[in-house]
């Protein structure tokens, strides 16, 4: 793959949230990586694991998540291209949860020794990627809002929401939709909720319009409506535009 290429989605990004020179995008293209492509199902990096390096979404649909000791999954956080979920390893040296993919995806390694001179020489670049970490934050509680004190039917419309928005951010959504490579079992794991339930509130949810589901793709045929639904506002993902 093209270097230009496989950092596009990492300057789309960071272009969704910061700004950045021309100088400083190029660095960025310029950054040593290893591409490697997984299949769904598989870890990237495990809970106690000590990376040396960082994972850059390059496509597919990736997760964080915690195995907890009865064998139950709790899904954390959902990343799509552009998103570097463990970000964090570059300072806290062992892994207490793990991230894996959910879909086909392509990802870039990038040495954390790379990734640190980058950031020592361009204070900017860890400016951006400081901020990018405080918006991951951001989604974290809300994400605990949702488990704490919303409905089924209002997380899933959030969820449905925030991937909306996201997705539109770097490119990957029209005004109508994006592609949805998850099993109602996967927003159980993240919502809280039984794969039964799921399914109510996504029939529900088709049954009002609101959303069509097919083939893995999710149309949003009424984007005020589904915004109403969830009680969503983006201002948490603190986007530029």
């Amino acid at each position: 793959m093209h270097r230009q290429a496989s950092t596009s989605p990492l300057l789309w990004k960071l272009d969704s949230i910061f700004s950045l020179s021309d100088e400083e995008k190029q660095a960025l293209v310029d950054l040593p990586m290893r591409i490697k492509v997984m299949e769904a199902n598989c870890d990237i990096v495990r809970d106690r694991d000590k990376p040396s390096e960082c994972c850059l979404v390059l496509s597919g649909l990736v997760c964080r998540y915690k195995i907890l000791s009865d064998g139950r999954r709790q899904i954390m956080g959902f990343y799509i291209p552009g998103d570097i979920p463990d970000l964090q390893s570059l300072h806290l040296h062992v892994m207490d949860h793990s991230v894996g993919t959910l879909s086909t995806s392509s990802i870039a390694l990038i040495p954390h020794e790379n990734l640190r001179d980058l950031l020592g020489r361009y204070p900017n670049l860890a400016a951006a990627l400081w901020r990018d970490t405080l918006i991951d934050a951001a989604i974290f509680r809300e994400w605990m809002i949702g488990l704490g004190r919303r409905s089924a039917y209002q997380r899933i419309a959030h969820l449905l929401c925030e991937l909306q928005v996201r997705m539109k951010a770097v490119g990957l959504a029209s005004e109508s939709g994006y592609e949805l490579p998850l099993t109602q079992n996967e927003l159980g794991d993240a919502l809280g909720l039984s794969t039964v339930h799921v399914n109510r509130v996504l029939q529900d949810l088709r049954g009002e319009g609101v959303i069509v589901l097919r083939g893995g793709s999710l149309h949003i045929p009424d984007w005020e409506a589904l915004q109403v639904a969830g009680d969503f506002d983006p201002a948490y993902l603190h986007l530029r535009r």
